[in-house]
């Protein structure tokens, strides 16, 4: 493994600098000791003005004077030669052929965007639950004719707590057996929207039981996440089923899950208490995350699950920025009626589930030595 660390910082391009996920990048990585902000870009319109002229910034920190003072680019490749990774926030509706463009230029692209998360060939990565499938980058290289680029994905903000929750009960499979049904009804934080997002009229004494195309997402996402590393990524046979509403909350998006493990499994003749006991258990004890802990990672969440005891706890307000937004909090973990065990699951949707989840997975990628100099590789 390579050393996370370099003497000099790797440069960091941003797309979609303007938007939510792309100024959420910018507050991640502006004292980041590996990463550098070196080009920011963003749509035509922008392109050619101060990023502090150009942004309508949002974030509650100040935007960084040497930022705001950078002329925005658009988002082309030969605008970014002199980055050595790419981070987009790119809305859906553009980020596909952008992305591709940058990846066929040999860039390291490290995408917030759903677009390509179910390719074949393209790591769709929670850091702190399948880090192992960046592996497959080598793969993707020689399929794609790249000598130093690669495509990862971040997996949709709804997904993020979810898929930590059933990788520590996966890591007991052993006495509960494999997870192969999920239930799982979410209140996820207007910030999950973008901005302006939905209006006042919409959220205030309201719930929205309706997200477009998140129910499909993460129904399908957490069967690669959880798949097995191979060429291609293989899927698992979990099955989801998921209800999605908007709930107004700023930041941190919750989760009811209840999950059911496979029949002939030990859970099946564990009595409910024993089989809580060890989803408790499973909960306190996941250190997936060592491995990168190993590799110094500065984001990396130390522990990146935690168990709340309180009856009336993880509350967004009170949770969502446990390990710098960086956790998965969980609580309210009791027998299931209907399947084996049931709880509640919060995670911060714009670190761990947008932006964060993107800079820990090119942490990861620089440790694992897929992420290097741009110099080092020319096309």
């Amino acid at each position: 493994m390579a050393s996370q660390t370099t003497a000099v910082p790797l440069r960091a391009g941003i797309l979609g600098a303007t938007g939510a996920v792309g100024q959420r990048f910018i507050t991640l990585l502006a004292d980041h000791p590996g990463f550098k902000v070196q080009r920011l870009g963003a749509s035509a319109r922008s392109a050619g003005r101060p990023y502090g002229e150009a942004v309508i910034w949002r974030m509650t920190t100040p935007l960084p004077e040497a930022l705001a003072a950078q002329t925005v680019v658009e988002c082309r490749p030969e605008d970014f030669d002199d980055c050595d990774v790419i981070f987009s926030g790119l809305d859906a509706s553009v980020a596909g052929d952008i992305e591709l463009a940058f990846l066929a230029a040999d860039h390291c692209i490290i995408s917030n965007a759903k677009n390509h998360r179910m390719a074949s060939d393209v790591p769709l990565v929670v850091p702190t639950v399948n880090a192992e499938h960046l592996h497959a980058i080598p793969a993707q290289r020689l399929r794609r004719g790249l000598r130093r680029g690669f495509l990862v994905t971040i997996s949709n903000c709804a997904s993020v707590g979810v898929c930590v929750a059933m990788k520590a009960l996966e890591a007991q499979h052993a006495t509960l057996g494999r997870i192969n049904r999920v239930n799982v009804v979410t209140m996820q934080a207007i910030s999950g929207a973008g901005y302006p997002g939905m209006s006042a009229m919409d959220m205030l004494d309201n719930v929205v039981p309706y997200i477009g195309g998140e129910e499909d997402k993460l129904e399908t996402e957490p069967v690669k996440i959880l798949g097995a590393l191979s060429e291609p990524l293989l899927l698992t046979d979990l099955v989801v089923s998921a209800t999605c509403n908007r709930v107004p909350v700023i930041d941190g998006h919750m989760a009811s899950m209840s999950v059911g493990f496979a029949r002939d499994s030990t859970a099946s003749q564990l009595d409910a208490a024993a089989a809580t006991k060890v989803a408790v258990d499973a909960f306190t004890n996941y250190q997936t995350l060592a491995s990168t802990d190993a590799l110094s990672c500065a984001s990396a969440p130390r522990p990146p699950l935690h168990v709340l005891s309180s009856a009336d706890r993880p509350q967004p307000r009170l949770d969502r920025d446990r390990g710098n937004g960086y956790a998965v909090s969980i609580g309210r973990v009791r027998p299931c009626p209907l399947l084996d065990v049931k709880f509640t699951v919060l995670a911060h949707n714009t670190i761990l589930g947008a932006a964060g989840s993107g800079v820990l997975n090119a942490e990861i990628a620089q440790a694992m030595g897929y992420l290097t100099r741009r110099e080092a590789c020319k096309h």
